[in-house]
């Protein structure tokens, strides 16, 4: 692997000693990948050491790559982001689909967990609003440009499934599944994981080239319309209380530093 600003011997030092969670996310735990061709990704969230928040010193994410920075992921290789929790928590405050997850990843798929990454997981509510409802509308929003190739997109890395699909089945995927999530966690607050049937099997199925170009934009158009319908009127507060978030992360991180070994 080579090394990146994320990734050097220091950021990994400081992520392996101060992890509370660590977990799998991607398709895996979404349930929708296909055998022999994913790669496992997956997400922690640890404290940085008192020197890097109230010193000059900085980390804010630990990345590892099985691949070398710039090369795609394939099956068997490891993609692991540690993020600081002050900026885990910069994310999910704001709804992030992806930095969401660990809090609804089932127990099979935890790596890692302490005290602290339980009492995390056991108060979605911390973190949630109705900002996560924009979020993944803006995700599914953003998987459908980089699907039709809008023309101030992103154009696909996967030719491959355009010269077989006609379309690449990735991002369909990807878009169809922010829909159905983002509805279920405005409905009841919660992501099932992995995905529940039907759209489980919808996914892979789409992913494997099951249904046309058109048919995955139809539904993502019926799933963006409950999404903007979803919004201003369930049950979720418009924003997160960040004096309790506050008041949490400062507890979290006193906690943690009166306690923890200092990093030789």
């Amino acid at each position: 692997m080579s090394w990146t600003k994320h990734s050097t011997p220091e950021h990994e030092a400081i992520a392996g000693a101060l992890t509370i969670l660590r977990c799998q996310v991607g398709s895996g735990v979404h349930g929708t990948a296909i055998a022999g061709t994913d790669d496992r990704d997956e997400m922690g969230i640890c404290l940085e050491p008192p020197d890097y928040v109230i010193g000059l010193r900085h980390f804010d994410q630990y990345v590892y790559r099985t691949q070398p920075e710039g090369a795609r992921s394939g099956p068997g290789d490891l993609d692991l982001t540690v993020y600081s929790l002050r900026k885990w928590m910069r994310l999910a405050v704001g709804g992030n689909p992806t930095v969401l997850l660990p809090l609804f990843v089932p127990e099979s798929e935890i790596v890692s967990v302490t005290d602290l990454g339980r009492d995390l997981r056991a108060d979605p509510g911390l973190v949630l609003s109705r900002q996560a409802g924009h979020r993944f509308l803006g995700y599914l929003r953003s998987q459908r440009d980089r699907m039709v190739d809008h023309p101030q997109g992103k154009r696909t890395n996967r030719p491959e499934l355009i010269a077989r699909y006609g379309y690449d089945t990735k991002y369909a995927g990807h878009m169809v599944r922010l829909g159905v999530q983002g509805v279920e966690l405005l409905e009841t607050g919660r992501i099932t994981l992995p995905m529940p049937e039907p759209w489980r099997s919808l996914i892979v199925g789409m992913r494997q080239g099951a249904h046309t170009r058109e048919e995955a934009l139809a539904l993502a158009a019926d799933l963006e319309d409950r999404l903007e319908r979803l919004i201003p009127v369930c049950d979720l507060p418009e924003h997160p209380d960040m004096d309790r978030v506050n008041r949490w992360l400062v507890a979290a991180y006193r906690e943690t530093w009166a306690s923890a070994v200092p990093l030789s």
